[in-house]
């Protein structure tokens, strides 16, 4: 028997494990974890594209108004403009010209002189028309402005040129004032082309822009359809010498004029001792009728106004008729541009002898006249 038999066999025992869980796959885990996330992702990503569609539409939309509102006060700055210099066409150059050539009574070198001192003002309207930034939107306006300007400025010049030769006398005369009259037609087809073209155009377009209020001057340079006839030039800018049948020798034939009628402001005066009350400031327009009571027509006939009132300045003024018919009538326009405010002076018109006039004692009058200011 071995030492060990009796021995009871030592029992060895270990702590019990309790049992694992149960592994779930890990593509499952993953997958209940990632769910969530990318609903998140989804989510912000939704959020972030409609921020930036929103951002990209408020930029759009700013620049667009940006857009439009340098559009619409270009538009308003053009229209800006083109009144600006048609304006001055109107009243610095079309207007003193016709009352220059209204006044009568210059030679003509002078009156060439301050037509053409005129005409260096319509070349200044036509190159500030030339230097405008026209929008798109106004380029056909833009460019019947050119063509207003431009004819204004051209009858000037090719009036300029032709008056010395049309205060003469003789064919050549005759010629440089039925050219004269013809340039005077560049006045009215401005007007035309202004009023029918550029204006419109330019309220189209600033319709088309839907801007409203702009108001687009109107313009007429020529100021009656008169001056497009040789007579009317030739009675304006007058003509040197009368009727003759040699050099200095007067037509077989009587000669001469007789005042018919003074009137101002459509109140015909009278003389002999009436006064004649008119209400007028200057410059006052003395309206003189006079008639050829002789045989033969008469070249340059001067028709005289002088104003004189006690303690005033006396005030002269003139204007030649180039040609009278025999046995009719003429009627001159003479602006006076001073007359004495509420006060009685004197008005004394005279028509020129001509060259063989025999009879003078009914080329003049003499009229008391009240002015009362209005």
């Amino acid at each position: 028997m071995s030492f060990f038999d009796d021995d009871e066999p030592t029992r060895v025992t270990s702590a019990r494990r309790r049992p694992a869980a149960p592994r779930r796959p890990r593509a499952a885990a993953d997958h209940a974890h990632a769910a969530p996330d990318r609903q998140t992702a989804r989510t912000r990503q939704a959020v972030a594209l409609g921020a930036g569609l929103l951002v990209l539409v408020l930029i759009v939309l700013g620049v667009n108004g940006c857009l439009n509102s340098r559009q619409e006060r270009a538009l308003k700055d053009y229209t800006r403009d083109v009144g600006a210099i048609i304006s001055d066409s109107d009243s610095q150059v079309a207007k003193p010209f016709f009352e220059l050539l209204s006044a009568g009574g210059t030679s003509g070198n002078d009156l060439q002189v301050q037509v053409n001192q005129i005409r260096l003002t319509a070349e200044e309207d036509a190159k500030r028309a030339r230097e405008l930034s026209a929008p798109d939107e106004m380029s056909a306006a833009q460019q019947n402005l050119l063509l207003v300007l431009n004819l204004r400025q051209q009858a000037l010049t090719r009036i300029a040129e032709r008056l010395p030769r049309a205060q003469g006398r003789g064919q050549q005369a005759e010629q440089a004032t039925a050219d004269i009259a013809g340039q005077m037609q560049m006045f009215l087809a401005s007007d035309v082309v202004y009023s029918q073209r550029t204006a419109p155009l330019i309220v189209q377009a600033l319709d088309e822009a839907g801007i409203k209020g702009q108001s687009v001057p109107s313009s007429r340079s020529l100021p009656g359809y008169a001056w497009l006839a040789p007579a009317t030039v030739a009675s304006a800018i007058g003509g040197a010498g009368g009727s003759s049948s040699g050099a200095g020798t007067p037509a077989p034939g009587s000669h001469g004029h007789g005042l018919v009628s003074v009137a101002i402001g459509g109140t015909t005066l009278q003389g002999e001792g009436a006064t004649n009350k008119v209400s007028a400031n200057p410059p006052v327009t003395v309206d003189v009728t006079f008639q050829n009571q002789g045989e033969n027509d008469e070249r340059g006939v001067v028709v005289s106004l002088k104003l004189t009132a006690p303690g005033q300045q006396t005030v002269t003024a003139k204007k030649t008729v180039n040609t009278t018919k025999a046995g009719e009538e003429s009627r001159v326009a003479i602006p006076l541009t001073k007359v004495p405010s509420n006060a009685a002076a004197t008005l004394t018109v005279t028509v020129a002898p001509v060259p063989g006039e025999q009879t003078t004692d009914n080329n003049s009058g003499e009229y008391t006249v009240f002015f009362s200011g209005q």
